[in-house]
């Protein structure tokens, strides 16, 4: 089999599970992981397949059978994939949120439906994985999100650096978690859904 019929097949049995480790993959073709990651390349460089913690997902646009691609899953929000939090469940369906603090609250809802979360570095702008993200809550600056704000960032000293230029206060996930909740719970819904 070709590199481009590979690509092809990739494709389509991220279409049909939505989420696959590379281990999974490779069994599936019968090549070695390394060939895999070097098919995945260029489908992640396209935009056509998302890196994730342990494997890879098909891109919410490249999939026409999710239906909620365009909008957050819990505001409604049209999604800015540059802020995006997506949700990977046990039943290999993605659900995507416009930002961390619907992710977060989404996260909260699901619970142990969601077998991985990720969410970009609001500096380097690389994907992470939500559970090991720090979220800086409350800072100054203004993204066009729901509030309150949470930004996500990879790495400890950004969100201190940051946080130093425009206040907030960082978490970590769980207590990130927690601490949105009784944020939205004070305030009665999710101020994104209010354009």
């Amino acid at each position: 089999m070709l590199p481009i019929e590979r690509q092809q097949k990739i494709k389509e049995l991220l279409s049909k599970h939505h989420y696959m480790k590379i281990s999974d993959l490779s069994e599936e073709l019968g090549v070695s992981e390394m060939t895999i990651h070097r098919d995945l390349k260029p489908l992640i460089n396209d935009g056509a397949v998302l890196k994730t913690f342990g494997g890879v997902s098909i891109a919410q646009d490249a999939n026409e059978h999710t239906p909620a691609t365009k909008d957050c899953v819990f505001c409604s929000r049209t999604i800015n994939d540059r802020l995006a939090y997506r949700l990977i469940l046990t039943n290999n369906r993605i659900e995507t949120a416009c930002c961390a603090h619907c992710g977060l609250l989404r996260h909260r809802q699901l619970g142990d439906e969601v077998v991985q979360a990720i969410c970009p570095d609001f500096f380097r702008q690389t994907t992470l994985s939500a559970q090991l993200a720090f979220y800086v809550m409350d800072a100054s600056v203004e993204i066009g999100c729901c509030h309150p704000q949470v930004l996500t960032f990879e790495r400890s000293k950004d969100a201190e650096k940051f946080v130093k230029g425009f206040g907030g206060t960082i978490y970590h996930f769980s207590d990130a978690e927690e601490a949105i909740f009784q944020k939205m719970n004070g305030h009665g819904g999710c101020s994104g859904s209010h354009h």
